[in-house]
């Protein structure tokens, strides 16, 4: 592990000083389990599985424009 310092918040550090008084935890174990899930949620596994479940949605739907030709209209206008 590397040390490092940060700057928190006097609630923050009231909070966390609670939070590690309810689970038995230390401080630090609890910022690098904070720090672990921050960063999970920008993996690029992560991120792929978000837009997984709406790939294709909009396949079909005759209510939409053609967004083909918008995107040409605006190249054009820039």
């Amino acid at each position: 592990m590397v040390r490092t310092q940060i700057y928190l918040t006097a609630e923050e550090k009231a909070a966390l000083k609670t939070i590690a008084h309810q689970t038995g935890k230390k401080q630090s174990e609890l910022i690098r389990q904070a720090i672990d899930s921050f960063l999970a949620r920008y993996s690029p596994q992560e991120r792929a599985a978000l837009f997984k479940p709406a790939r294709g949605m909009w396949r079909g739907r005759a209510d939409l424009p053609d967004f083909g030709a918008l995107r040409r209209e605006l190249d054009r206008l820039v």
